[in-house]
């Protein structure tokens, strides 16, 4: 692919326009019009005024049209988020800039920007995050703001919610530890229930332990947490970045399993002065065994749980290839994600895990094998969904905004449409930024404005009254790529943005609908 500079020159004749022309233009006789393409009005500028390149002088803004760099939206697939698993998870939107032009949201969490979620499992029931979508046409979704429940605080600056599932757990947890009450201390009678409501909050409070050990240790290593939520199945930390080598990523895995088994130590030493069969020694015990099972759990060597990373990190450092951590991490999880869904029942009927030995009832065996079910596919699903990103993570650099960047033609506020076409298809541009008497950028023109306006009023239609003003947060430098590039298209969600060399000079204009495509094909192709 040619990368055309910034010296103002047109590419020669034969550079072909790609298919999503930015600067649409009136259509042909109706005997000669092209069939439209799913993408808008797509014309050979040759016959219809449709530009595709930068124009000559000084002034005119300057980018190499990527010929083979704008692919196919058809069947465009939703990248996942990546989690870091020791719990459960989140998602994003749509703008509407204020004339009524929908605009994409920037990026979503991914490599790039994705949230690294450290979960930790209540009850050993490891949960895994919906994965965000992407609609087509638009590029990769930006997380919402932080929510999802009711917010308990901000610890280390770090917001904590408490997810609406958490209520049904906790009665859950109430009914079930009650019960084990009523056949250790009889005498508690229908207390027993706040006694075990004690202990569900008080369980949920070494978990929110575990995920502030995940969280500090983030913020130890300046990776920004966007939140801690404690939901049904524990807890998550949403962590926006990755751990830049394995060594960190090891540590940042391994804090939280390990605070886990520092409570269970102190729930122990704290048994050792209180009376065994007392209210206090009952809930000592449980919490010590409850945080013994959550830390064993989350250090099994498979994704997406704790362990999954820290194996994940110790293949990363012997091959030096993240992806290849994560492949093996990835693919043991979902072994171990098989291993529970036939070993959780056989285990339970057999007595294993202190049930009965073959004189449990029916729906005894039902229950069993549908709480495997249920977290042998959030196995599964973690596992998976750790492997597309990391995927994605390895196709991020191919996104750069030199070589997606359209070419463009400058404009003065008062020049008519119809006249900032004709000057484009000469030059062979392809968008057009207006300009003031000394050439200095101003605003982009739209491309969704261009195709509302009837080719018979393009004349008396100033170009400025379909422009969006910029800002310095639409200003992209051409060397942006990969990560970078999509956190600046987050910053400040727009259709259009101004890209400028380093000593200041147009470059051209990138659309956000060009990004999302290269993102789709870049995730079309195999690791």
């Amino acid at each position: 692919m040619d990368v055309s500079g910034a010296s103002g020159q047109p590419r020669s004749g034969d550079d072909q326009p790609t298919d999503h022309p930015a600067v649409p233009t009136p259509p042909p006789p109706a005997a000669e019009a092209p069939a439209p393409t799913e993408d808008g009005p797509d014309t050979d500028p040759a016959a219809t005024g449709n530009p595709d390149s930068n124009t000559p002088g000084p002034k005119a803004a300057r980018a190499e049209e990527p010929e083979d760099e704008t692919p196919d939206t058809t069947g465009t697939t939703a990248p996942e988020t990546e989690t870091h698993e020791t719990g459960a998870d989140e998602t994003g939107g749509d703008k509407v800039e204020a004339d009524g032009a929908k605009t994409p949201e920037g990026v979503r969490d991914t490599a790039a920007d994705t949230h690294a979620t450290h979960r930790t499992l209540a009850h050993t029931d490891p949960p895994t995050g919906p994965a965000p979508g992407m609609a087509k046409g638009e590029p990769p979704r930006p997380p919402k703001e932080p929510g999802g429940g009711i917010l308990m605080g901000r610890p280390f600056g770090v917001p904590v919610y408490v997810a609406p599932s958490w209520f049904l757990v906790a009665a859950l947890i109430t009914w079930v530890f009650g019960g084990q009450l009523d056949r250790v201390l009889p005498e508690l009678g229908a207390a027993r229930y706040l006694v075990s409501l004690f202990f569900a909050v008080a369980f949920y409070a070494s978990v929110l332990v575990h995920e502030l050990a995940h969280t500090v240790a983030a913020i130890r290593f300046k990776l920004p947490v966007r939140r801690i939520q404690l939901q049904f199945f524990g807890g998550v930390s949403e962590i926006e970045k990755e751990a830049e080598t394995p060594g960190r990523e090891f540590v940042l895995a391994f804090v939280g399993p390990l605070l886990s088994l520092v409570l269970a130590g102190l729930f122990y030493l704290a048994m050792k002065p209180v009376q065994p069969g007392t209210v206090p020694g009952v809930l000592l015990a449980g919490l010590m065994v409850s945080n013994l099972i959550v830390a064993a759990f989350n250090l099994l060597p498979g994704l997406p749980l704790d362990g999954g990373r820290m194996l994940r990190a110790v293949v990363w450092k012997i091959t030096g290839k993240p992806m290849s951590g994560t492949v093996a991490a990835a693919w043991v999880g979902r072994a171990l994600a098989v291993a529970v869904l036939v070993g959780l029942p056989l285990l339970n009927s057999s007595g294993g895990l202190g049930g009965g030995t073959g004189e449990s009832g029916g729906m005894d065996t039902v229950t069993d094998a549908l709480l495997a079910a249920i977290l042998a596919a959030i196995i599964w699903t973690g596992a998976g969904n750790s492997l597309r990103m990391a995927r994605l993570r390895e196709h991020l650099p191919e996104l750069r905004a030199r070589t997606l960047t359209r070419r463009a033609v400058p404009v003065e506020t008062d020049t008519p449409l119809s006249e900032a076409l004709r000057r484009a298809n000469a030059a062979g541009a392809r968008a057009l930024v207006v300009v003031d008497a000394d050439g200095h950028p101003l605003s982009l023109v739209r491309e969704s404005a261009i195709v509302g306006v009837p080719e018979h009023r393009r004349p008396w239609v100033p170009v400025s009254s379909l422009a969006q003003d910029l800002t310095d947060d639409m200003r992209v430098s051409a060397e942006l790529s990969g990560e970078e590039l999509l956190d600046a298209l987050r910053a400040a969600p727009a259709t259009e943005y101004l890209v400028v060399e380093n000593t200041g000079e147009i470059y051209g204009v990138l659309s956000a609908a060009d990004v999302e495509r290269a993102f789709v094909k870049a995730m079309a192709r195999p690791s």
